[in-house]
């Protein structure tokens, strides 16, 4: 299997890996017959809720992969560690799985959003990749007891892929409880990108995503959207403080 480095920003897993190496550990995972290996994207925001969420956190500790997805968590790990790290987004990833998918036929479920928006971002998937192999999907309204019929047909499906996008936390918690009764070989929590895929959110325009400005994009969209990306000078202020911690070699 791929080697995977896997690095800390404030006790915070995060791999270093670009679009290219984990585009190839999925491919691996696919090939050797692995199963259940989970990949989960990180950024700050995610960042400082593990660290006050031990049992979130111990669902990232267990994750195969880690996508250093977020501007903050790049900054991070160049200021403490002196890395100069790719960004892979977890939309990213998931296009770059769709396209291998199509050219190698591996099988796709996609389980989450509303039914139309689960709907609309199938059809674009499906137009935008010729060929590739949906065989299954689920909008994200599931109850309890309707989960082992979901299950069911998950696993009927044949899928090597799984991709949920439920949101964080929740699409964590859904594959910690359901991924021992499923037979998929890799799962990726996409959060809200089926709301983008399916045309319902626009994403931030190319020049914004470079400039790592995605967060001042949204909020100025979405103004509620204040109350989450408050955490982020608390983030930096933190980043600051382990720099100067490990400059004095204080642990």
């Amino acid at each position: 299997m791929a080697n995977i480095h896997r690095i800390r920003i404030l006790d915070v897993p995060l791999d270093a890996v670009d679009l290219s190496s984990a585009l190839e550990y999925v491919e691996e995972c696919i090939r050797n017959e692995q199963k259940r290996k989970y990949i989960l994207a990180v950024n700050a925001e995610k960042i400082m809720t593990l660290r006050r969420e031990p049992e979130l956190k111990k669902l990232f500790e267990k994750a195969a992969l880690l996508l250093p997805d977020g501007i903050g968590a790049l900054i991070a790990a160049k200021w403490i560690l002196g890395l100069n790290l790719a960004r892979v987004t977890g939309i990213g990833l998931m296009g770059g799985v769709c396209d291998r998918a199509s050219k190698k036929g591996y099988k796709i479920f996609i389980y989450g959003g509303k039914e139309g928006i689960n709907r609309d971002a199938v059809s674009q998937i499906e137009r935008r990749y010729p060929g590739i192999r949906i065989t299954g999907r689920s909008h994200g309204y599931v109850g309890e007891n309707q989960m082992d019929s979901l299950v069911k047909k998950i696993n009927e499906s044949q899928a090597d892929i799984l991709f949920i996008a439920l949101g964080s936390p929740k699409q964590e918690f859904w594959i910690q409880k359901y991924s021992p009764h499923l037979n998929v070989k890799v799962y990726q929590g996409i959060g809200g990108s089926l709301d983008v895929l399916s045309g319902q959110s626009k994403g931030a325009p190319s020049l914004i995503q470079k400039m790592g400005l995605e967060w001042l994009y949204r909020l100025i969209k979405e103004p509620k959207r204040i109350r989450r990306q408050i955490v982020y000078p608390r983030f930096l202020f933190e980043v600051m403080k382990e720099k100067f911690m490990k400059k004095r070699g204080i642990s």
